[in-house]
């Protein structure tokens, strides 16, 4: 097999095994917004149910920096690939078993424990996932052509987000409100069985990364990753993290948060929402890999600034036109929310993955893109219902949240080094 078929089978692979992912673990956020409070809250009046809701998707992403660290240790001192095979498995299986959970009224106390319970996991997961799979595409590639390479694994995000919004919203537009509620929403957790199986059979099929394969012959990996990295490369973490800030915190504004607030403040129709999001996912999909490949032309630092000072200027007029109440604005807010997403998250991979030598690579990105995730994207639809309710329903507090997660991002990313011509 040639180079080039070789690379583009690797990348094929991290594509869809994270598109799996990602399905699982939002399919969780989205039932954290519309089922779970009604499910697993029934004792509280229904702000506080979504804000619970919301609180144990928020422990998935304080299990993200404890996956990254585990399997980042792992990873750098067994390999990428053998990770990407164990944590596919945790999401599959944690998902499948959501599925199966008892109510609130089923089981009382035990039902939200058992829900948090699988959420960790979920988290410890994808934590270890993201490493992986980015990890093989860019260490496949060349110069010149990473951060494209890397971008298709990011953009298994919207499309694990598609899948993940399409099956709720068709299940819930064909099922009866009553026999959604009691088993309906149970289908789209139990189908991740399924596509476990799927990236099971493409994963253990892809070949390890050469860039790691050829440490391991020269005796070049570590005993102890993460601590190198800590003493090595403290910087370059700490700028991984506060890029992650306002990509993090505005993506789940405008597909978790949204959800929320256009249906509870605005009027619409939880379906409306979710058709919005559907739209958005399946033009960002296309959009990631542009902004990848413009990272490798321009550099990686220019195309996320961009970005960064795009989600500023677009934090209010994202509510203004959610707040005309036409299903029109509802779709360009998202859809514009998720391509100004999509200039940081294109060249990201790639960007955090050049920050780090091959000794610690999967544990450094891991981490600095870990760390953030429950300080932004975990806490943000949380800290958003939480300055919405203390508003009285306006929406500007969460605006300024969004402007100064953005300005965070911005001191960030201007103090990194360029990257792209970086050799690994």
């Amino acid at each position: 097999m040639s180079d080039s078929n070789s690379t583009r089978r690797v990348v094929l692979a991290s594509f869809i095994g994270t598109t799996i992912e990602w399905y699982d673990f939002f399919l969780y956020v989205t039932a954290s917004a519309l089922v779970f409070g009604k499910l697993f809250f029934t004792t509280m009046d229904p702000l506080a149910a979504t804000m619970a809701s919301f609180a144990t998707n928020a422990v998935g992403f304080f299990a993200r920096p404890l996956g990254g660290i585990v399997f980042g240790h792992f990873g750098d001192k067994l390999g990428r690939k053998s990770m990407l095979v164990t944590t596919l498995m945790m999401m599959g299986l944690a998902t499948f078993g959501i599925g199966l959970l008892p109510t609130y009224d089923q089981a009382g106390i035990l039902a939200p424990i058992l829900l948090v319970t699988l959420r960790f996991i979920q988290g410890l997961g994808v934590g270890g996932e993201w490493g992986g799979a980015v990890l093989m595409a860019v260490e496949h590639g060349k110069p010149g052509q990473r951060g494209f390479l890397a971008s298709w694994v990011q953009a298994g995000v919207p499309i694990g987000l598609l899948l993940a919004t399409g099956v709720f919203r068709t299940l819930s537009s064909v099922i009866p409100e009553e026999s959604f509620m009691a088993w309906g929403w149970r289908i789209p957790f139990l189908v991740g069985i399924l596509l476990l199986g799927v990236g099971m059979f493409i994963r253990l099929r892809i070949l390890e990364s050469p860039v790691f394969t050829e440490a391991q012959k020269s005796s070049s990996t570590t005993e102890m990753p993460i601590l190198e990295v800590i003493r090595k490369y403290p910087r370059n973490v700490l700028i991984a993290m506060g890029a992650r800030f306002a990509e993090n915190a505005f993506f789940y504004v405008i597909t978790a948060f949204v959800l929320t607030y256009a249906t509870q403040q605005a009027g619409f129709s939880k379906d409306q929402v979710l058709q919005a999001v559907l739209i958005g996912s399946s033009v960002q999909f296309f959009v990631i890999p542009f902004f990848g490949w413009l990272s490798d032309r321009v550099g990686r630092r220019p195309v996320y600034l961009g970005g960064t000072l795009f989600v500023g200027l677009f934090a209010f007029p994202f509510f203004w036109l959610v707040d005309l109440r036409s299903t029109d604005a509802l779709w360009i807010a998202v859809t514009v929310g998720l391509i100004i997403h999509s200039a940081m998250y294109g060249p990201q991979a790639a960007f955090f993955s050049e920050l780090f030598g091959t000794r610690v690579r999967y544990s450094g990105a891991s981490l600095g893109y870990q760390l953030a995730s429950p300080l932004a994207g975990g806490l943000a639809p949380l800290i958003a219902t939480a300055l919405l309710d203390q508003s009285g329903g306006k929406p500007w507090p969460v605006a300024v949240y969004l402007i100064i997660m953005a300005v965070i991002t911005l001191v960030a990313v201007w103090m990194a080094e360029e990257t792209n011509e970086k050799s690994l």
